[in-house]
């Protein structure tokens, strides 16, 4: 179980992870003639997404919701936050490759 001591701390993950994917967004442009660079802080910032994404499942995880197996209506009261991420992740990885695939190009 989570301690109340551990939400801090997860918390402060979460937002240290967020602040990089909002960096990365942000400032990914000015690396154009480095398209190496850009293309590892891509795959930086998607892993960190996929962090994110554990992360949220993890704290899923440990309610006692889904320990007494009510995992359909803890599933069902996230939907939107589920299908918000995963869609942000999938956008992240287009925007990504087309970014890519237009320095090769140029």
């Amino acid at each position: 179980m989570l301690q109340t001591s551990n939400y801090s701390l997860v918390l402060s993950l979460q937002f240290l992870l967020l602040s990089y994917d909002l960096f990365v967004n942000s400032f990914s442009e000015l690396l154009r003639m480095a398209p190496v660079i850009q293309l590892v802080l891509f795959i930086i910032q998607d892993i960190a997404i996929l962090f994110n994404i554990i992360i949220i499942f993890l704290m899923f995880f440990n309610t006692f919701v889904f320990q007494a197996g009510l995992v359909n209506l803890l599933f069902h009261k996230f939907k939107g936050t589920i299908i918000l991420t995963a869609v942000y992740f999938a956008l992240s990885i287009s925007l990504h490759v087309w970014v890519m695939v237009r320095a090769e190009l140029c």
